[in-house]
């Protein structure tokens, strides 16, 4: 039997404490007022004291009020009618349609059992040249795009969201400004991704609460589409948002700040949700692939939150003005497809990748005055072409149109014996 408490110990801004007993962490709990009802969470036990974090904010709470407890902790529902469908962070609809009440599930579980893993091994298309040909994305590669704000990593997402060759797009948005969520929804519409598409967000103006259940409602959704055969692509924006609600209730439960305010945990909490990552052994089941946006303050990576996630993740993306940056970006699994795409992938990779680094050093030349060679004209040529034809985020071709492109710059600018590539790949793909 449900039990229900009508005395309300204290209230702190958005938390609140009673006494209670058989209580869970996490647990959810009906609080009504009179102004209506509201959802908040378990957020910390000691002894029978137990505090809440409450969704809609503590204003209009009283200490008489009612406070139900309703034994399980926040759910989701699942089932393909998610499909086309926006979420807030409690699982409602911002989209006017109906409410899914249906095969609830808990979010925020364990990740997938280690013993029914295999190697990623097979590659995930996103028609972007800089991650196709030169950081290519793994099926179950867990892996951040670091940016910093003004840099249009959501118009980012957005494309690869349309384009990437997954069954199932499931996007979470913390933090978000309005105009973000609208150019999310309005560019999916657009593009005829949205039937292919569950999003969760929660924007600035909501409940800081809602913010922490994103991630955690859009993996497990990943999760269950996962199990059914679905590959599927989470994208999540952004996980610095998510990590400051962290510190804001932490701050407010008390705990002791561990490095610029975050909290001791915050390395386990960011990892508990890279880690369901997962290419799912059996031809029945398919993946979980996740790509993270991380901003880092100030363009700080030593920062708490891109720091940690280096520790975490299986490589990263810089998104340096409004390009994937060749130099830092890394996908530690890349090795495991780019020698099964076209046997000219790997050495085509490097020789572009070294060409555009001697073309850096001639542009630093060039700006100090140095008498340019023609071999520094070459390279210069070399520079312009590979940014305006690979590098230029708005560039949208297959690997294999990428490929052919990389052969027709360097034919383009150098002779084939200055390339640097070996005679048997020169006599079959020079242009």
């Amino acid at each position: 039997m449900t039990k229900v408490y009508n005395r309300i110990e204290s209230i702190s801004g958005n938390v609140i404490s009673v006494r209670a007993s058989g209580v869970k962490y996490e647990d959810l709990a009906e609080i009504k007022t009179r102004f209506g009802s509201s959802l908040a969470q378990v957020i910390k036990l000691d002894g029978d004291m137990v505090s809440l974090q409450v969704f809609s904010s503590g204003r209009g709470v009283t200490t008489n009020d009612e406070v139900r407890f309703l034994g399980h902790p926040m759910e989701v529902s699942f089932s393909e009618n998610l499909l086309g469908r926006i979420f807030d962070g409690s699982g409602d609809p911002r989209d006017n349609g109906p409410k899914l009440t249906e095969n609830m599930v808990e979010i925020g579980g364990p990740s997938f059992n280690p013993a029914k893993r295999i190697v990623p091994k097979q590659m995930m298309r996103t028609g972007i040249p800089m991650i196709d040909l030169f950081n290519t994305l793994v099926m179950s590669q867990k892996i951040p795009i670091f940016s910093i704000s003004g840099e249009p990593y959501n118009q980012l997402l957005a494309r690869i969201a349309m384009q990437a060759k997954a069954d199932v797009i499931i996007l979470g948005g913390m933090g978000l400004k309005y105009d973000d969520y609208l150019y999310f929804k309005e560019t999916l519409e657009e593009g005829g991704a949205l039937s292919r598409t569950s999003m969760f967000i929660h924007t600035a103006s909501d409940p800081v609460v809602e913010c922490l259940m994103v991630p955690d409602m859009s993996l497990a959704v990943a999760e269950q589409f996962a199990l059914k055969g679905k590959d599927v692509l989470v994208l999540l924006t952004d996980m610095t948002n998510f990590a400051d609600a962290m510190k804001e209730i932490a701050i407010t439960q008390e705990q002791v700040p561990s490095n610029r305010g975050y909290p001791g945990d915050l390395y386990s909490q960011l990892a508990s949700r890279y880690e369901k990552a997962v290419d799912i052994e059996g031809t029945d089941f398919g993946s979980i692939t996740i790509l993270a946006v991380t901003t880092m303050p100030g363009g700080d990576v030593t920062h708490p939150v891109p720091d940690n996630t280096g520790y975490i993740t299986e490589g990263q993306f810089y998104l340096r003005g409004g390009r994937i940056e060749p130099f830092g970006s890394l996908s530690r699994l890349k090795q495991q497809v780019n020698g099964t795409t076209r046997k000219d992938h790997r050495v085509l990779m490097d020789s572009l990748i070294k060409l555009y680094a001697s073309y850096k050093d001639s542009l630093e030349k060039k700006s100090m005055g140095f008498t340019m060679s023609e071999w520094d004209e070459k390279l210069l040529k070399y520079g312009r072409l590979f940014e305006e034809q690979m590098m230029d985020l708005s560039v949208n071709i297959s690997l294999e149109d990428a490929l052919d492109n990389g052969w027709k710059i360097l034919a383009a600018c150098f002779s084939p014996e200055e390339t640097g590539i070996r005679s048997d790949l020169l006599k079959e793909f020079w242009p």
